[in-house]
């Protein structure tokens, strides 16, 4: 997988930033395979397969938002970002709106 490659030495790496970079990797794959099982439970007329594939995405969801808090807690601009982003109901361009105003 392309994710899995470092584009610099890895010698040349920080430990946060290698760090950082399984995290990052981490959640995208459990990204994909959220979607993976969503579209594989859509696809099915099985209802109970549907119902196993459903259950796998919500687990693979719940890993993806471990890694998630992870990250927030281990770098400063991420954590950041979030605490602007998330968790409000406002329309997200008008957040980002507020928040490049001096």
């Amino acid at each position: 997988m392309s994710s899995e490659t470092l584009h610099v030495p890895r010698e040349s790496l920080s430990r946060a930033t290698l760090h950082l970079h399984y995290a990052i990797t981490s959640l995208m794959e459990e990204m994909e395979a959220v979607d993976w099982y969503r579209q594989r439970a859509d696809d099915t007329a099985d209802e109970s397969l549907k119902a196993i594939l459903i259950h796998n995405a919500n687990e693979e969801m719940e890993h993806a938002c471990m890694i998630l808090e992870w990250i927030r807690r281990n770098d400063a601009k991420f954590d950041e970002q979030l605490r602007e982003y998330l968790f409000t109901d406002k329309p997200i361009t008008e957040v980002e709106q507020a928040a490049e105003k001096p």
